[in-house]
């Protein structure tokens, strides 16, 4: 018995020689809109929508790509135009060199052809990460190359949109692509091949201006910010308060704007069910979320 002696007790290993398990930081994402934390798999899993509040994330052109396609016809084209600096504006090279290691090349368009439920598409993607998706010549340029091949081919043509506006940087030439898109969309118009519109957040300035907003349909993810100017100042050129929730996708539905609001989950089904009406063939059975 031990009543009237003190046992020694094993001694522990010093700190140094414990193997110490921590989780790297990078493995936890945050919600920009409620701050949930949790698990960066898991954000990836529900589409890098969160899974607390519901809030869409802003995510890069190619994973938009992968939602839409299907698995396995992705195709990129027109990935050789690049952006120069005709107008000369300071410092614009180096900002664009800055984009691209940023976005990881390109521009502020993805362009690519594949198939949406088996049937063959072409698909344009503006990616934020690039100069705030600022449309220049490039991305004009890659609109009107796509219309082109869907207008040769008959595809369908879809165009998802994340953009602050045309890109101050290349000034009246950025503002004659809303034309020039303008003219390649209406001609699908004329040969009834379908243009679906997604508007994410934000879609605001020339862009929301031009072929965002001249869809057969136009969709729109839960909560994007769409508009042409920023609410500030139309608040001062009307000198009035505005209505609570206005430029969301939700205000933009009620009066007649947009013609749906549709999650993440659910963009694929309702594209691919969109494109096979306008298109006259039947609707696939057994759709999923990717």
């Amino acid at each position: 018995m031990s009543w009237w002696r003190k046992d020694k007790k094993p001694r522990r290993p010093r700190r140094e020689s414990v193997e110490r398990l921590e989780i790297p930081a990078d493995v936890w994402e945050k919600c920009e809109a409620c701050g949930h934390t949790d698990l960066r798999e898991k954000f990836a899993r529900n589409l890098n929508v969160c899974p607390a509040c519901d809030y869409h994330r802003r995510i890069r052109a190619h994973e938009y790509a992968s939602i839409l396609l299907d698995e396995g016809s992705f195709k990129e084209v027109e990935a050789d135009l690049r952006s120069t600096d005709p107008l000369g504006f300071p410092e614009y090279p180096q900002r664009l060199k800055k984009a691209s290691a940023a976005a990881g090349g390109g521009d502020a368009m993805l362009a690519a052809s594949g198939t949406l439920g088996d049937m063959p598409v072409h698909l344009g993607v503006m990616d934020f990460a690039f100069m705030g998706g600022s449309m220049g010549s490039v991305v004009g340029e890659k609109i009107a190359r796509l219309g082109q091949r869907s207008l040769e081919r008959k595809y369908p043509l879809v165009i998802i949109s994340a953009s602050g506006g045309a890109r101050m940087q290349e000034g009246v030439l950025s503002l004659m692509q809303m034309a020039k898109a303008a003219a390649l969309l209406s001609q699908l118009g004329e040969r009834r091949i379908p243009y679906v519109s997604i508007l994410t957040n934000p879609t605001t300035g020339g862009v929301s201006a031009s072929y965002a907003m001249l869809g057969d349909a136009i969709l729109a993810e839960p909560g994007a910010v769409i508009g042409f100017a920023g609410p500030r100042v139309i608040k001062q050129t009307l000198g009035q308060d505005l209505p609570e929730g206005f430029q969301t996708a939700e205000f933009l539905l009620d009066h007649g704007i947009v013609d749906d609001v549709v999650h993440r989950r659910d963009l694929k089904k309702t594209v691919g069910q969109l494109l096979r009406h306008m298109s006259g063939q039947p609707a696939l059975t057994g759709w999923s979320a990717p």
